[in-house]
């Protein structure tokens, strides 16, 4: 396993938190009963987020890898990593 260095990860929880609160504010919109279209654009915007976090995962693990342990590459989880994101 491979910990994120300090400034990847912090740019990572970022956009976590950021994912984290459009998803919030989902739960609210179809609470109060907002216009399906708002929703699905904050949603929309949330999913994107993710999906950015999960590619700077992979891409900081990816590149720690090839730095430190180039050996160590295993070629098929690596791609099965970025499938699970498609």
């Amino acid at each position: 396993m491979v910990a994120l260095p300090t400034e990847n990860r912090d740019a990572i929880v970022k956009r976590l938190r950021r994912a984290q609160g459009q998803i919030g504010g989902v739960l609210r919109m179809i609470e109060d009963g907002r216009d399906c279209e708002e929703i699905v654009t904050q949603l929309a915007a949330a999913s994107r987020a993710l999906d950015r976090a999960g590619v700077a995962i992979i891409a900081s693990g990816l590149r720690r890898c090839l730095v430190e342990d180039p050996s160590g590459v295993d070629a098929a989880t690596l791609e099965r990593l970025f499938l699970t994101l498609a």
